[in-house]
Formats: C-alpha cells, sequence, structure tokens
C-alpha cells in the first residue's frame, strides 16, 4: 500500500493492509461484526479479533451496538471512527465562498457561506478564505487545528509552473503571485488547489454517475462551460492546469474569439454557454423569460423545455443540444471516452429529454458513440468533490497503520 513503511511482504506490511482493507469496507458497508469482516478480508477469526483490538487501540474504529434478530447474544458491531480525522472543502465563485468540514467517513460535520459581491473584494483573499473556513469549523464544533487537509476549488486553474491563477479573469484578488504562500503560511493544514469542474467529476466517479468508470468526460454547464478529462482512472490537468476549458473551443456556429483570456470567453462558450440561452429564447420570440441572473435564467428556461411540450420549447431544447453536440464531438473525437457525464444547472434541468436529444446530435457529429448520462451529484458538485478529494488523502495518511 501506498505510504505504507517496510518490507513488502513482512508483518508489518501485511498487517497495515490488512487494517487499511477492513476500514475501506467498514466506511463502504457500514457496522460489521468481526466474524463478517473476516468473511469479507479473508482472515480467520483470531486474526480479525487482533485486528480489530489493534485499529481500536489505535482511535480508528470503535464498538457500536450489536448484531440482532438473531437467536442467542447479538455480535458485536464495529465502525470506523468519526473523529479520528477531519477534513475541509470550499467552492469559490465571484459571488460567494461555500465552506465544509466533513468527518473521516465522509458525513459533512459543519458548513458556512460568505458572501464575496463585487469585482473589487472588501476583503483580502487571505481574510475570505480564513472566515470561510472558520465558519464551517466553528459550525462543526472544532478548530482550526482538528482539519487534517483543505482542498479549495476554483474556476480556472492554479499554475503549476508559475503558482498564478490562470482562465479565471473573472474572480477577483486571486491573482496575487504571493497568494498560494500567505495562505500556506496562515493555516495550519496541507493545502491543495484544484479546478471546480475537475472536483464535480471526482464527485461523480466517487459517489455519482461514473462511479466504476475509469474513461470519462465530463462536461459542465453553470455560471461557466467546461470539461473535466478522466484518463485512466486519472484527471487530466494539462500542462498548465487548464486542460478542460473546453469554453475557449472554436467552434462553427459562432465567429471566432479571439483574444480569449482577455475576453474570457470563447467560442463554445458563446455558442452554448449558459448566457447564450436566454438570448436564444428572445431570438425564438418567446415570453417570460426570466430576469434573474443569466445562469439561474437559462436553468429555468431549460427545465420548461423539457417539460413543456410547445413548438418553442422543443425548438429551444432541440437547437440547444445541436450546439452542446457540437463542441462536445470534438471532444469525443480526440479522446474516445466511454463515458459523458451531463453536470450543471444548464445540463441537469434538461434531464432524460435534453441527454438524448444530445445523444442523438452527438450520434450523428462524430465517430465515437459515447454514453452519455446525467450527473447525479446535484447539490454543491464542487463542494462535495473537494470534501473527498480532501478525505481520500486524509484516509491513505490516517488509515496507514504502518507508519
Amino acid at each position: 500500500m501506498a505510504g505504507t513503511a517496510g518490507t513488502p511482504g513482512t508483518p508489518r506490511v501485511l498487517r497495515a493492509m490488512n487494517d487499511r482493507a477492513a476500514l475501506d469496507l467498514l466506511l463502504e458497508h457500514g457496522p460489521l461484526s468481526r466474524t463478517r469482516i473476516g468473511k469479507l478480508t479473508g482472515l480467520s477469526k483470531p486474526t480479525a479479533s487482533q485486528l480489530l483490538a489493534r485499529l481500536e487501540a489505535a482511535g480508528l474504529v470503535l464498538a457500536t451496538g450489536t448484531t440482532e434478530g438473531r437467536p442467542g447474544p447479538g455480535a458485536q458491531l464495529y465502525e470506523v471512527n468519526p473523529t479520528a480525522a477531519y477534513a475541509a472543502g470550499l467552492d469559490v465563485t465571484p459571488e460567494r465562498i461555500l465552506a465544509a468540514v466533513a468527518d473521516v467517513t465522509g458525513r459533512m460535520v459543519g458548513s458556512y457561506e460568505l458572501p464575496t459581491p463585487g469585482r473589487r473584494p472588501a476583503q483580502p483573499v487571505l481574510r475570505q478564505v480564513t472566515d470561510a473556513l472558520d465558519g464551517a469549523v466553528k459550525a462543526a464544533g472544532l478548530a482550526r487545528d482538528d482539519v487534517h487537509r483543505l482542498v479549495i476549488g476554483t474556476p480556472g486553474a492554479f499554475d503549476p509552473n508559475t503558482g498564478r491563477l490562470r482562465y479565471a479573469s473573472h474572480l477577483p484578488g486571486w491573482h496575487t503571485p504571493a497568494l498560494l504562500d500567505e495562505l500556506a503560511a496562515a493555516l495550519p493544514m496541507p493545502v491543495e488547489y484544484e479546478n471546480d469542474v475537475n472536483l464535480v467529476a471526482v464527485a461523480e466517479q466517487r459517489l455519482g454517475a461514473a462511479r466504476g468508470h475509469e474513461d470519462f468526460v465530463l462536461l459542465w454547464n453553470e455560471g461557466g462551460l467546461g470539461a473535466a478529462l478522466v484518463l485512466g482512472g486519472r484527471l487530466h490537468r494539462g500542462w498548465t492546469g487548464g486542460a478542460g476549458e473546453v469554453g475557449f473551443l472554436p467552434v462553427p456556429g459562432t465567429p471566432l474569439v479571439r483574444q480569449v483570456t482577455k475576453a474570457n470567453s470563447g467560442g463554445y462558450q458563446e455558442l452554448a454557454g449558459s448566457q447564450a440561452i436566454p438570448r436564444l429564447a428572445r431570438e425564438l420570440g418567446m415570453s417570460s423569460i426570466p430576469s434573474t441572473p443569466y445562469a439561474e435564467a437559462a436553468a429555468t428556461l431549460v427545465e420548461r423545455a423539457a417539460t413543456e411540450d410547445t413548438v418553442l420549447h422543443r425548438l429551444l431544447l432541440q437547437t440547444y443540444a445541436t450546439r452542446l453536440a457540437t463542441g462536445l464531438a470534438s471532444l469525443v473525437s480526440v479522446l474516445d471516452p466511454e463515458l459523458v457525464v451531463l453536470s450543471g444547472a444548464s445540463l441537469t434541468s434538461g434531464g432524460e429529454v435534453l441527454r438524448a436529444l444530445v445523444q442523438d446530435e452527438l450520434e450523428e457529429l462524430a465517430a465515437a458513440r459515447p454514453r452519455l448520462v446525467v450527473g447525479d451529484v446535484r447539490e454543491h458538485p464542487v463542494l462535495r468533490g473537494a470534501l473527498e478529494s480532501a478525505l481520500a488523502t486524509t484516509r491513505d495518511e490516517v488509515f496507514d497503520t504502518g507508519r
């Protein structure tokens, strides 16, 4: 097992591997008896007993209740100790920072939302991050030092070569050269940074529609249009971290957008992004276009179009599906993924009706034929992915009994 000290095959290493296998089973199945753990791991009863005693002494498992419904005394059940470690995640947008803390079992124990409106932030980003994190930590009844690891999701990506945020000129205050060093100095736990759409893919792979899939593309359409690429089970980020910034992709059906980083937009974004949907509705002569922010208005219009069977609604949804498939055709032609997950409110609000239309259009436009599915993780998917990412590393460290 990665990170386990000792020589492979030695009793110490084998014990650590068995410990981790048992902990993973408890996370997956919930409380289990010694006998059940032995059957699932292939360990003898004495070895399973020693394993549980060792994990209980290390504070990693707790005895919790007994089995019921069988003759005779119930067997002791064991579960992962939820207080063994905590991890935190932040979902950053120009309008707010959403923070949450989860225990090592994945249960969210505290959350906090910090509004950050305006092009010029009222507080430095360092203060925003610490205030949001502290709000979630306080809601969980913890202290900042209790958090083992923090993952922050932002639009764009931090260039691994320079440490500067790229592809997100609309995120004020996050482009200061020394920002990452300042955050590292101010926070007691390790901090990782990840693209927000990549974190949605993490959530879908761990909890949602992409479970069990090693090669898939996630297409996101909400505030912006983006994609996450998972190849061989791993996120593909590219040389500068910008893999998946498909909003900048030139596509037929819209004029070329030049100097895309200055415009913070590109052909695919202009053709099929959320801001294009209210514009398309107006061009079709539709009435009752919501006056809410464009991402909310787009989701409302797509949901109406998928549920109200009128000529204009059908035309809106079909046109939108064709535009989405136009950009997707380039992605699947190059990557040939097994699966495409549609996520973000401007896609999930169309449900199965929109998915089927995009699938049909894509089969006309691309030689590759991936299966399209609607994402399952609907509630705060970026934050959920940040927590899952932070928890994965936390468990690797805390559950390693061979250190």
